[in-house]
Parts: structure tokens; sequence; C-alpha cells
């Protein structure tokens, strides 16, 4: 496992009670990455998480079968590999290891259960006051490493109250085993509505893939090659739009015309819809030779639910016994950052990737690039290059007046 020297972590708590360094606001791959880099620089942290574990959505939100969809190499968090017995993709229960053998070599130690309410930075004072349900801690760094994918989206469909079946999101979903020999309308096209529909056919489950807009499918491999790793070495020497010609024309080769499948690609090319709109296009596991031989049926939107079933655009109606909505997921940070412009009202920083870590007055951001852990591990360099240089430079830092303080909430 390759990695740097271990720091010397910095006991976060005094025994004046006081908490020194930076708060970090999640304690999935972002806040981890943000505190390690932090701790290598000497500069101790606090994670706030309001689970009851690291990773969260890695060990209670995700299915069974999940692997990494990239190469290992794209998806490692700063200073530490992953094992080199590890496969070219690991598992959900690996990237879990891989997880907690990093907090525990940084000796990151997140306060759990701890679920901010509010956020918001005090401009008299200089401070950012964050409050859970328990205590109020008060920094001069707010770090937000919620990420992307802190909340399911849930559509409003029309209808839904009727139906009679279980109707569950993907974030509850674990297995086809519980839906042996159902029919199965899945919601969602995406990465994740794939692989449910895919693993769903291992089961003898027929599953009904609603296909809502467009979508680029890719081939996780071309040419014994990683599809990704292709785009991100010919973007070194290439133009972007060349680039998604070739991944395109590629695909096409040996995925064939998905479009005859019900799978309409986008106009705008894979990586530049990526960068753009955070969508990220399909790398295809198998999902596509079950749609082609019709044991994953590819349907139009859905008009409304029914009772025992839904009633499509087209004007087929089907019964289901069971709905998965595979609709992803969004960003919480509206729901507790106060009186901040620096994000949109969808929770994602306004200024755009390479630049999106780093607001005013201590605030900053990791994880929010849709760059997945690439741009993790990108924020996380940054955010403790800026801090360790305001920690080692401001004299005020070393004498306590940059601590972090903590209150009790009665």
């Amino acid at each position: 496992m390759g990695s740097s020297k271990k720091p010397q972590q910095e006991n976060q708590e005094s025994n004046s009670g006081i908490l020194q360094g930076s708060i970090i606001v999640g304690a999935g791959p972002s806040g981890l990455a943000a505190a390690a880099c932090l701790s290598n620089n000497g500069v101790p942290s606090l994670i706030l998480e309001k689970s009851d574990c690291i990773a969260s959505l890695w060990q209670q939100k995700t299915y069974d079968r999940l692997k990494l969809h990239l190469p290992k190499q794209f998806c490692e968090l700063p200073l530490m590999g992953f094992p080199e017995d590890f496969p070219r993709y690991p598992t959900k229960s690996q990237f879990i290891s891989y997880m907690e053998s990093y907090a525990s070599y940084f000796s990151i130690k997140p306060k759990f259960n701890q679920a901010v309410q509010t956020a918001e930075f005090n401009s008299v004072s200089g401070f950012w006051r964050v409050k859970t349900q328990d205590y109020e801690y008060i920094s001069k760094w707010l770090i937000v490493a919620t990420g992307e994918n802190a909340e399911p989206v849930v559509p409003e469909i029309v209808g839904m109250e009727k139906f009679q079946g279980p109707v569950l999101h993907t974030s509850l979903y674990k297995s086809g085993s519980d839906f042996r020999n159902q029919r199965v309308l899945v919601v969602g096209c995406g990465n994740s509505g794939m692989e449910v529909s895919l693993d769903l056919c291992r089961y003898n489950a027929i599953p009904h893939m609603v296909v809502r807009n467009t979508v680029h499918v890719l081939p996780r491999e071309m040419f014994g090659f990683s599809t990704f790793g292709i785009a991100m070495a010919l973007l070194k020497c290439l133009p972007l739009k060349l680039v998604d010609s070739v991944l395109l024309l590629g695909a096409s080769f040996i995925l064939g015309n998905t479009d005859q499948l019900g799978l309409k690609r986008p106009k705008t090319g894979p990586i530049e819809l990526k960068n753009v709109t955070g969508k990220t296009p399909v790398l295809d596991v198998g999902a596509l030779s079950q749609i082609k031989s019709d044991k994953i049926k590819v349907m139009e939107g859905v008009k409304e639910i029914t009772r025992n079933g839904a009633r499509f655009i087209n004007g087929q109606e089907k019964e289901f016994d069971s709905i998965i909505l595979a609709t992803g997921y969004k960003s919480n940070v509206p729901t507790w950052l106060k009186g901040c412009d620096f994000f949109t009202k969808d929770g994602m920083p306004k200024t755009p990737f390479p630049n999106c870590w780093k607001g005013n007055d201590g605030l900053y951001t990791v994880g929010f690039t849709r760059r997945g852990l690439l741009g993790t591990a990108y924020d996380a360099v940054a955010i403790a290059k800026d801090i360790t240089q305001l920690w080692k430079t401001n004299k005020d830092c070393r004498n306590n007046s940059c601590n972090s303080h903590v209150i009790l909430l009665k």
C-alpha cells in the first residue's frame, strides 16, 4: 500500500476543552481526504458526521454488487494508495476497507451522530458557528465535505401514492434476491439504473428501465484499456471535443448504435457534458447485452403510476410488482449553510472547477468538482496548502485565537 510518512496527529481537544484547527462537515472520502492532508502538514481538524460511521453513503446506501466504475489509480485519496493486491476495480467492501485503513493511518476520529443543523459566519467575530443537536462549534475555518451525493433524489410522479407494491430508492436497494421473479419498474438509466437492472436479471426478475432523457453509454474498457484512462491521456494533447469524438467512435464500434435500443445520445459529447452539467456517462458492465437480448426492457417516460403498475407516455400500460427509483442524489448544503452566497440553490459552488474549493471568510469545499475522487483529491490538497500557510504564518493561530471552540447546548 503506497503512502506518505505517517504524520503525528495533534490532539484535537486540549484539557481546556478547546478544539484546535478547522471544522470539517462530513466523514466521507472528501472529509477524510481533507483531514489527512491537513494532518500531514501538522494542522489539526475536527470532522462532524451525522451518521455512526465513516463513508456512510458507501456503507449504508449502496447495493451489494457495486464496484468502482473507474480503475483504482483514478480513485485513490491523497497520500495513500490502494493495497497492491486489490483488483483493478475494487469492490464495495474493498473500498470501505480502504477508507477505514485511511482513517486509521492518519488517526482521523470523527465525532459521529453529530448532524449539523446550521453553520453561519459571524462577521463581527470573524468565526464560523456550527450547531449540531448537541453542541455549538466555533472555528476560523469551515470545510464543507458533504459532497454532491448527500441526499437521495425522489421525483414526484403522478399517482405514486396509488401503487400497492413496494417503492424504494436505490439507496435502500441491496440485492436482486429481494425481487426474484418479479416485474420491476426501474426509473432512471444512469449507472445505478443500469447496474440494478443487470442485478435484477440475475435473479430472474424482469426489469423495465425508464429512459426519460438522452444518455451516453460507453464501454468501461476499450481494447483492453480503461475508457476513462484513454480519455485522460488524450486530453493532455488533444482538444476536448476531439477526445469526445474519439470516445464516441470507439463506443459505436464496440457497442453499436445505442439509439436503436432506445438509448439516444445527447448532442454534447460525454466528457464535455460531464464537465458542464455533472451528468456522468454510463460505463457499461453488462447491462447493454441484456437490453439487446430483451431481458432488460427499455421504456419511455412514465405518464403516471397506477394501482398495479404504470402508464407510459407512448400510451402503453403495464403491471409491476415493485418500483425502484434510480434517480440519483443531490447536495444538502442549502438546508444547513446559512447566509452564504457561495453555493447555488442546488447546493453546488457557483465557481467552476478548478477554483470551486475556496470561498470567502475561511469557507472551503471539497468533493463538489463533478470529477469524482480525482476532484476530491485535488480539492483536499489545495485546501490543506492554503490553511497550512495561514496556520504557520499567523501567530494568532498558534496562540489559540484561531482554535475551534465547542459549547454544549442545553
